[in-house]
């Protein structure tokens, strides 16, 4: 049985997430999948890879995923409120691949029951744990800045019509994090050169960043949707190549590093820790 996450923990303010790099899934569903699914295709490929080369010497937590996205969407309300009211939207339990095509063997998707199980068994811990690891944070620095990393591949028109931009930024419309943080972030990722970057455009951040990001608690949260074709071939996933995905690991370092520079404005009697 694979491990619910891993936790890589450092005691700087930063914590960086990667709920959908998993590829675990339990044996008893996999007879019930698609071949198509068998094989995780909408899996964040090596994205706690690209974090991992780094965040850990830079005294930045790190916390991954162990479980494919297919068993549950970490990312996901498991009320069922869609993230993007009026398009196109995946479920807590996701039916259907990214590009629109059966998870499930026919008459064998999950129901109620089951969907509530799997948030209770696996959701829920996962939540539990991320929520432990920002307050601890947050105890040690008066203020916690949690990045959600994320990838995806970089046309899938069921989302978004054409090519997405490599770097893509959410911030829950300003709501997530101070603008100030997001401005800081953005000018890293916008100045970036050999990528194209936007903010809050077709990713504005899902449930992790909406849920954890509250800026007058002192959490502030970001999410960074990256295309998978800025660093691997999106026709070999499976295959990481170092070289290749070495401009965008100076890119997000760079990004970890002015996340570590930022001081927000706390509270007095809570000072922010150097």
């Amino acid at each position: 049985m694979a491990e619910l996450w891993s936790l890589m923990r450092r005691d700087g303010p930063v914590i960086v997430n990667v709920p959908h790099a998993g590829i675990a899934l339990p044996e008893a569903l996999m007879p019930r999948l698609t071949a198509e699914a068998l094989r995780v295709p909408d899996t964040d490929w090596h994205v706690d890879k690209l974090y991992a080369s780094f965040a850990p010497e830079l005294a930045v937590t790190l916390m991954c995923a162990g479980y494919s996205r297919i068993v549950v969407d970490l990312n996901r309300d498991p009320s069922g409120s869609p993230l993007y009211p009026g398009a196109a939207n995946t479920e807590i339990c996701p039916t259907g691949t990214f590009h629109d095509r059966p998870i499930y063997r026919s008459g064998l998707a999950p129901g109620v029951d089951e969907i509530a199980e799997r948030v209770a068994h696996y959701w829920q811990p996962y939540q539990a744990q991320l929520a432990a690891e920002i307050d601890r944070v947050k105890l040690l620095h008066g203020y916690c800045i949690l990045l959600d990393g994320h990838s995806i591949v970089s046309e899938a028109p069921r989302f978004f019509a054409g090519r997405l931009p490599d770097l893509n930024l959410g911030t829950a419309d300003g709501a997530s994090c101070a603008p100030a943080l997001a401005d800081a972030a953005f000018a890293v990722l916008g100045g970036a050169a050999g990528f194209t970057a936007v903010h809050n455009g077709r990713f504005k951040g899902g449930y992790i960043t909406r849920h954890y990001g509250q800026p007058a608690e002192s959490v502030h949260a970001l999410q960074l949707e990256m295309a998978q074709s800025c660093y691997l071939d999106e026709a070999r996933p499976l295959d990481y190549q170092y070289e290749r995905a070495a401009p965008l690991v100076n890119v997000l370092q760079g990004l970890i590093r002015t996340l570590l520079d930022w001081r927000p404005d706390i509270p007095l009697g809570v000072p922010a820790k150097k």
